[in-house]
């Protein structure tokens, strides 16, 4: 595939394992980022099925298609992977850095770490998203990608969905994103999934609007989310980037 035939680059794609894990993860930030006028992408890498409450993958991907709509997002791709065992390897890391190499994004953000008591491919998919990023610019490997041309992505960002732990992830530093103004979106998009989301679980919305009022009030805004860098983060403008 030359480049003439690529379709129109994203600045930024977020990975999760399942419908719904971006949305919960880091939602309120995509959707501040569509509104500040950047092309944004989800990738999913299963479709979630099965799971308890859902009558089967057509009515999952109709929820993650509305959640999209809902923050506004430019596309959403699923990776057809299989649910509940996803497992690392090279089959899913060339895959998704084929989706890299095609849509050129210049952030990649992926799952934080391992989350207990949740789904183990949360973790998986970690491995297989770092993965992925280092792939996606390795040259002298076009048996593998298609003719798709190589591309290097600047940075990579991970967001943690440990929402009833207190430990957070490690990495190379950790910031607030302010989603002043997008948390209702972010809300609205995670209530898309009805069928993960019912009466009885409606804790959940009370521990992602406690996270994001909470971590937003500790960095001086409404509403934040926690974002990890996978390396090092340097200011060129240290004053203008803490003081306004």
């Amino acid at each position: 595939m030359v480049a003439k035939d690529l379709p129109e680059p994203l600045d930024v794609i977020a990975v999760g394992a399942h419908p719904d894990d971006v949305e919960i993860g880091c939602g309120g930030w995509l959707a501040k980022l569509v509104h500040q006028g950047y092309r944004v992408g989800i990738v999913d890498l299963t479709n979630g099925e099965p799971t308890p409450g859902s009558p089967g993958a057509d009515v999952r991907l109709a929820e993650a298609a509305e959640a999209a709509r809902i923050l506004g997002v430019h596309h959403r791709e699923l990776l057809n992977l299989p649910n509940r065992c996803l497992f690392d390897g090279f089959g899913p890391r060339i895959a998704l850095a084929r989706v890299f190499r095609t849509y050129r994004p210049k952030l990649v953000i992926g799952i934080a770490d391992r989350t207990p008591m949740a789904s183990p491919d949360h973790w998986q998919a970690r491995q297989i998203i770092d993965a992925a990023v280092f792939y996606s610019r390795l040259s002298k490997w076009d048996d593998e990608f298609a003719g798709l041309p190589v591309h290097s992505i600047s940075k990579q960002l991970w967001y943690p969905l440990g929402l009833q732990s207190l430990d957070l992830p490690t990495g190379g530093g950790r910031f607030i994103a302010d989603i002043t103004g997008c948390l209702e979106q972010k809300l609205a998009a995670i209530r898309a999934y009805a069928t993960q989301f019912p009466v009885g679980k409606q804790r959940v919305f009370g521990l992602v609007e406690g996270e994001a009022r909470l971590f937003g009030a500790s960095a001086g805004f409404e509403a934040g989310e926690l974002l990890i860098s996978a390396t090092l983060l340097g200011l060129k403008d240290v004053m203008g980037s803490l003081v306004e």
